[in-house]
């Protein structure tokens, strides 16, 4: 299994370690070397067909749930040993219908000691879509894999000298996920 990342405005992708992905809401304890968190957040699919080269007038056939999350990254190091440290893949589980993301009216809201830093609004499934078409473009999509697309660009989300952080999202009014970060 793999999680393959769309990096915001970015045409490339990237995978990441199936170690990473955070599936519990268990706390994250910082090692003494990490003195910062970034973050980003994401909208993510599982895979449910498996496929190579996937045309965009078929891209919706090649998953069956989502939902989102957010991709932490050890600040101050290089991107690629940044992205891989674990449970840093938090992507909630149940997943949605795709028809409950396309409704209007739903929102996405990521909150850091209970004050909102990221809020959207969803009705597309066009950002999910494009992203399995270019994943699949360079690597073939297995069932189970996950595929996110960065909804904004990575950002600081907390400093060692901030000490810890509650971490928590909801989406349609439930919470999806919700665990300190702590150094």
């Amino acid at each position: 299994m793999n999680i393959i990342v769309k990096p915001y405005g970015s045409d490339l992708c990237y995978c990441r370690p199936d170690t990473t992905w955070e599936r519990e809401n268990k706390d994250l304890y910082s090692h003494e070397c990490v003195n910062e968190w970034h973050w980003t957040p994401i909208l993510f699919a599982r895979i449910s067909k498996a496929g190579k080269c996937i045309s965009p007038k078929f891209a919706s056939r090649y998953y069956d749930g989502l939902n989102f999350g957010a991709l932490l990254y050890i600040g101050g190091i290089q991107t690629a040993y940044a992205s891989c440290a674990d449970h840093t893949s938090v992507l909630p589980m149940p997943l949605y219908n795709p028809a409950v993301v396309e409704s209007e009216g739903n929102i996405i809201e990521i909150l850091k000691n209970g004050e909102p830093i990221f809020r959207s609004e969803t009705d597309s499934l066009q950002a999910i879509e494009d992203a399995i078409c270019k994943a699949s473009e360079l690597t073939s999509l297995r069932i189970g894999d996950f595929v996110a697309v960065e909804l904004a660009p990575s950002a600081l989300l907390t400093e060692r000298k901030e000490g810890s952080l509650d971490f928590k999202a909801t989406f349609c009014e439930n919470e999806i996920f919700s665990f300190k970060i702590i150094f």
